[in-house]
């Protein structure tokens, strides 16, 4: 049967999904820009480091195996609330391992359970994110995964502003918190699109990860969640090694990725409605192959800049798109989203030793050819994201 949602409770739900995007990516990238206060507050080693990292991973993967569960029996609206709390405790703990209490363990605690909340709230937030998309009737879902990148942005902002005026991270840390879990429970309560579980009904997640089209679009996204973090981790350090750049030219590189990704969901649901998600995905990709391809051999500064400025608008589309697609039926969008968010983060795990491996082969920068050399035979798995009508 279906419903006509009132148009003033979809924009509510909108605003609140945006809200929800932005300041779960605030919340993961304030941790991530103190990494380095901590590495010194905790005298820690590269190896040791990279282990304190792992724990913030594992609690987002573990957290994806339980949210379509979750998710099904509390619905996206508390879920999302549950994850406010969880995230927020989470960035406090860590802040008091960091400094009100020095240790690498209560450290790695603080930053499991952020991870394990953000993961959660992922799943839950692109639930009813779907939910918005099909009662607006046209694409936004790249929209409110650009506010996620927006997040990320400010939080790098707020982290620099920190630093300068010599805030404890201990005392940055409960601020951010704070106003993640008071910003993120207020959206919550926009949630109304997703429908209510059936009493007795099972979540469907053991069942989602026996469908071929799930994880056809599960190894789709791993793919385009590689390219992503390829990025995120490694293209400051290849243009520092690769084109002997500053560090500080080094990190506005990586600012031209992150600023074209932002920029390609934004606008990149034009090209989806235009021509529909298979085209629109694979001329993303593409682009990505050729940004890519550009920044690795292009012998100059300036034109390898303009390939991560293509990279970056390359890798816009993917990710959401995906989220999308395993999000069709709403009766198990759910555990859809939860089995391709598991498949699709295991890049984030398996991706920066990868790269690195390969970069002590050959240099970083050409390293970063393994992108494409993913990218382009996963072309073929483009079509599983075609609309599925129930």
């Amino acid at each position: 049967m279906s419903v006509t949602v009132p148009r003033n409770q979809v924009r509510a739900a909108a605003a609140g999904v945006a809200v929800t995007f932005g300041l779960n990516g605030v919340a993961v990238a304030t941790w991530f820009a103190r990494v380095p206060a901590a590495r010194d507050a905790l005298s820690l080693t590269p190896g040791a480091l990279g282990l304190l990292l792992l724990s913030m991973s594992v609690g987002a993967c573990l957290a994806m195996l339980t949210a379509g569960e979750v998710t099904h029996r509390l619905r996206p609206k508390r879920t999302v609330s549950l994850s406010a709390v969880t995230v927020a405790l989470g960035l406090a703990v860590a802040g008091v391992g960091i400094g009100a209490y020095p240790s690498p363990v209560v450290t790695a605690i603080g930053i499991f359970v952020l991870g394990y909340g953000s993961g959660l709230c992922d799943v839950a937030m692109n639930v009813e994110a779907a939910e918005v998309e099909r009662a607006l009737g046209k694409t936004v879902m790249p929209r409110f995964h650009a506010m996620w990148s927006l997040g990320t942005v400010a939080a790098a902002g707020l982290a620099s502003f920190a630093a300068w005026a010599v805030l404890p991270v201990t005392a940055h840390l409960a601020v951010v918190a704070v106003i993640v879990a008071g910003g993120t429970l207020v959206a919550a309560r926009t949630y109304s699109l997703a429908a209510e579980a059936e009493q007795g009904s099972g979540s469907g997640v053991m069942a989602a990860w026996r469908e071929p089209r799930t994880l056809l679009i599960g190894l789709l996204v791993l793919v385009l969640a590689f390219t992503e973090g390829t990025a995120n981790d490694w293209v400051a350090v290849a243009f520092i090694d690769g084109y002997q750049v500053d560090p500080a030219l080094g990190a506005l590189v990586f600012g031209v990725f992150v600023t074209t990704m932002t920029f390609g969901r934004i606008f990149g649901t034009i090209a989806l409605d235009r021509w529909g998600r298979v085209p629109a995905v694979v001329l993303s990709m593409l682009l990505a192959v050729s940004g890519v391809t550009l920044a690795v051999f292009a012998g100059s500064f300036g034109l390898a800049v303009a390939g991560v400025a293509v990279w970056g608008l390359g890798t816009a589309l993917g990710f959401p798109v995906g989220m999308s697609a395993a999000a069709d039926d709403p009766e198990r969008a759910a555990a859809r989203v939860s089995v391709v968010a598991v498949i699709g983060y295991t890049a984030f795990l398996a991706g920066p030793p990868l790269v690195g491996l390969l970069g002590n082969q050959w240099g970083v920068l050409r390293a970063l050819m393994v992108v494409p050399l993913l990218l382009l035979p996963a072309l073929v798995l483009v079509p599983s994201l075609r609309q599925v009508k129930r």
